[in-house]
């Protein structure tokens, strides 16, 4: 069991010793091995805090770029079988290219880590706004088989390597909003990677038709039954190269958004902790590693969260042997997350006014969120009477449960591993969660499994997860910095 003894600066005020360590000591293993790691820094409770009306506009414009690359991610699960028609592909092709998703994130996640903790918020947002215009252009490149698998490809690989632009909100929140606004514009940013996800469920299936079955709702006009098969393959590619171009436009135009005006941070700080120097990168990794509360919530975050976001992304794939078409199961997932959306702001936000009772919030909605979803499997399963109804009914609430959680995780782990930079704590969060749903989808690779497997999977672990969240004991470190300034002042 690790111990840590933790000594102030001399120079410190007394009142906060217990609060911001200046050295830490840890003892681990059974032959008493000690590493010392040392963090000098001095809070001054006169320090001048200020809170810019221009956070808004960089908080729109932080959202937009979460937005994009998270809906270029999940391109292609809602157009899973107008692509496999066109391009030859089978679900093995699509899960693959959901998967570089996590496999890019695992591979960038400490390289972004160590960017936005030396070189800020700026330089970390200006290259993730390069890498998804990268790979959006990429994606333009070719239509033509077997070139066009591999442009794809890339293409997501790049957009992958991004992906940690998700796990900057607690970073940024911290730099730009006091502490009653910083859960809710950690969830605006965290509701809008959900949007994400969302929109192409919608905007995929109206702008790449689905000719692949006489019975599909999205074609009105059916003079497409006559073409011939070239004639529709033809279509379907022109159709899928046409949103390439669209997404390519839009990333251009985000990317052009950072260059023109995206500060690190403000001139001054917005909160007392938002002033205070946080450990050097190595340092506060080691501290990281040997944080046994952090790891508890890694756990139940990255097998839970992991599993389900990726169950979310082939949804239409999970649903197809139910003979519920494209367009179906577009709006299913679309209203869903729309509902996720609404339930993460909405649920940061009264968070914020009880801020110190995360734990409790997150056990309701992990309790709930998995009732919901053995209706869901059981429905589906054929179980209990199968209804459009109840069939939306269960995802949708299932889905605002749970994704209702994600911005009280990404808290949760800033306040319990502070003041260990908000970048590396939930870098390291989100690689867990990444890890977990490349596990998931992984297996979904594997032939003729089928996907049965895959509700009782997610089933599986989201509630397995709620005896873990009750062995968290609540840390508030970070708040107890602010609200010394508050009764000071």
């Amino acid at each position: 069991m690790s111990t840590k003894n933790l000594l102030l600066n001399e120079e410190s005020p007394p009142s906060y010793q217990s609060i911001y360590p200046a050295e830490v000591t840890v003892t681990t293993g059974e032959n008493e091995i000690r590493t010392t790691v040392t963090h000098q820094s001095v809070i001054d409770p006169d320090t001048e805090t200020h809170v810019y009306k221009r956070r808004w506009y960089v908080l729109i414009v932080y959202s937009l770029l979460a937005f994009t690359q998270g809906g270029y991610w999940n391109t292609w699960g809602p157009i899973a079988a107008t692509s496999e028609d066109a391009f030859g592909w089978s679900d093995a092709d699509i899960a693959l290219l959901s998967n570089w998703g996590p496999i890019s994130y695992v591979l960038a996640a400490f390289v972004m880590s160590w960017v936005v903790d030396v070189k800020g918020l700026r330089w970390s947002c200006l290259s993730t706004a390069v890498m998804v215009a990268l790979g959006a252009g990429v994606r333009c490149i070719t239509d033509r088989p077997p070139y066009v698998t591999w442009t794809m490809d890339v293409g997501q690989m790049l957009n992958g390597f991004a992906g940690p632009v998700n796990t900057y909100p607690p970073v940024f929140s911290a730099a730009w909003f006091p502490t009653n606004q910083r859960l809710t514009a950690t969830g605006v940013i965290t509701a809008s990677s959900f949007i994400a996800k969302a929109i192409p469920m919608v905007i995929g299936p109206y702008m790449v038709k689905d000719r692949t079955s006489n019975t599909n709702s999205t074609m009105r006009n059916t003079s497409w039954i006559n073409m011939t098969d070239d004639e529709r393959i033809s279509q379907e590619r022109h159709d899928i190269m046409m949103y390439m171009y669209v997404e390519a436009a839009w990333a251009v135009f985000i990317l052009l958004l950072i260059l023109i005006y995206f500060p690190a941070k403000p001139p001054k700080p917005p909160t007392l902790s938002a002033s205070v120097e946080r450990m050097d990168f190595k340092t506060g990794a080691k501290c990281l590693v040997r944080n046994v509360r952090f790891w508890i919530i890694c756990a139940t975050y990255g097998i839970s969260l992991g599993v389900f976001n990726c169950w979310q992304s082939v949804l239409d794939v999970i649903l197809k042997p139910h003979n519920i078409d494209e367009n179906e199961a577009g709006w299913l997932g679309f209203y869903s997350i729309l509902a996720g959306c609404v339930g993460s702001v909405i649920l940061a936000k009264f968070a914020d006014v009880f801020s110190r009772h995360m734990k409790m919030f997150l056990l309701l909605l992990y309790i709930s969120g998995s009732a919901c979803f053995v209706w869901f499997t059981l429905l589906i399963n054929g179980t209990i009477p199968d209804s459009t109804y109840s069939l939306y009914v269960a995802i949708i609430l299932a889905t605002l449960l749970l994704n209702a959680s994600v911005p009280l995780y990404y808290e949760m782990a800033c306040e319990v591993t502070y003041p260990v930079a908000e970048g590396i704590t939930n870098f390291v969060l989100t690689l867990v969660n990444n890890i977990g749903g490349l596990v998931f989808l992984l297996v979904g690779m594997i032939p003729h499994i089928g996907t049965a497997w895959a509700n009782w999977a997610c089933l599986g672990a989201i509630v397995s997860c709620i005896p873990v969240l009750l062995l968290i004991k609540e840390n508030y470190n970070r708040l107890e910095v602010d609200e010394i300034k508050g009764e000071e002042t």
